[in-house]
């Protein structure tokens, strides 16, 4: 086979695609890396058992900061056992916003999601998280 002629103009173009390539993976490769709470997060989230079905999170929160991540953050389909009483706030990526009483005990089911979430109460507070994998891992938007 033979290669066509390299100009100036061929070589530009070839390099430009080539570096457009390479940042939108360290991009895909960034997001996905992001969105790992025990990697971004190492302090407050703990790995407590994971196999190729689920992962079980420990997570810590202190009053002021995130009740199960900081700032806007994701999680894939997952099932939170809250372990202490909480006061939470929750704000949608719809803007809405609610504050709840969450009692020690307490379980429920979340689809794919982002969110901010607020620990709102006075005192620090535990809970495992725990993701689904075969649902989505990586945000759907961002």
């Amino acid at each position: 086979m033979k290669r066509p002629p390299s100009t100036p103009e061929t070589i530009m173009r070839s390099a430009r695609l080539l570096r457009i390539s390479l940042l939108a993976s360290f991009a895909v490769a960034a997001v996905a890396s992001a969105q790992d709470a025990a990697k971004v997060s190492p302090r407050t989230y703990k790995v407590m058992f994971e196999n190729d079905k689920v992962r079980v999170l420990e997570y810590v929160s202190r009053p002021g900061l995130g009740m199960c991540g900081q700032g806007r953050h994701f999680h894939p389909a997952h099932l939170t056992m809250q372990l202490t009483d909480a006061k939470v706030k929750l704000t949608r990526d719809d803007g809405s916003s609610s504050t709840a009483d969450v009692p020690a005990g307490y379980m429920f089911a979340s689809p794919a999601e982002w969110h901010t979430t607020e620990n709102v109460g006075g005192n620090n507070a535990r809970a495992y998280i725990v993701e689904f994998k075969d649902s989505a891992w990586r945000p759907s938007t961002g």
